[in-house]
């Protein structure tokens, strides 16, 4: 069993239904108003409450910013290949994935999930081996996109190749290249491919880009993080699509 720390988390989670809860542990110290929305949605699923001395919140969870709210439940379950291919194939819209190689911290993959949901992502690929990351930690900061958002586990690049034939063009974020982010299409069926500072994107990952693309920069920082490079790169797919949309909106009425 997984811990979830915060209001936000744990409502996330129960609004999901992805998880098993075993208890909800709520502060005696904590402000009925800010845990009560908490309280009736556990009520309503049928999940137990149980109330406990802040210390004894303190002692399980990560730090003190808990708000007195604290969650024993079952780890969120990993959207695997099948489930991505039916995502894909199922929106209204063209489908946006972000895939990220080489993200070892966990905060930060926080960050990036909750950009990812907040900018129009409909999943985040996420190699196998890092899903050891503590999901406490991914968790608060990603503020309840952890439960909201698919993540697919893939562990190599087959799935990439097969969302290919399915007609997403996947796009290698690299620095150096020539084509820049904004010059590129992102309102087409798209998976963004974004490495971590140290190693980027591997070479099996690279080997089958359709295409590659840059943020261009200024100044003397020649590359960005992860985290901060995956919200330029959303932002501008979401930009972009929204100038679409707009763009297809019909002409208000004078009348």
């Amino acid at each position: 069993m997984e811990h979830l720390e915060g209001r936000q988390s744990v409502l996330a989670a129960l609004a999901a239904r992805q998880r098993t809860f075993e208890v909800i542990l709520v502060s005696h110290g904590a402000h009925a108003e800010k845990v009560q929305d908490v309280i009736d949605a556990a009520a309503a699923l049928g999940v137990a409450i149980k109330y406990v001395d802040r210390r004894e919140l303190d002692a399980m969870a990560h730090g003190a910013t808990h708000g007195g709210v604290l969650a024993i439940v079952s780890p969120k379950p990993r959207a695997m290949p099948a489930e991505l291919y039916r995502i894909v194939e199922s929106g209204p819209k063209p489908p946006l994935l972000l895939l990220l190689e080489g993200i070892d911290d966990a905060r930060n993959l926080g960050f990036v999930i909750r950009t990812a949901e907040a900018t129009g992502a409909d999943a985040v690929l996420i190699k196998k081996h890092l899903w050891d990351l503590d999901s406490v930690e991914v968790a608060r900061p990603a503020s309840g996109a952890y439960e909201r958002l698919p993540l697919a586990q893939i562990e190599d690049v087959e799935p990439l190749r097969e969302l290919q034939r399915r007609g997403l063009r996947l796009l290698g974020c690299i620095a150096g290249t020539r084509q820049t982010i904004f010059e590129a299409d992102l309102t087409i069926p798209t998976i963004l491919a974004i490495g971590g500072e140290k190693r980027g994107l591997s070479g099996a990952v690279r080997s089958i880009c359709d295409q590659f693309v840059t943020i261009p920069t200024t100044g003397g920082a020649s590359s960005l993080s992860l985290s901060h490079a995956a919200a330029i790169v959303l932002a501008e797919a979401m930009r972009q699509r929204r100038a679409i949309d707009v763009g297809r909106a019909p002409a208000p009425s004078l009348e």
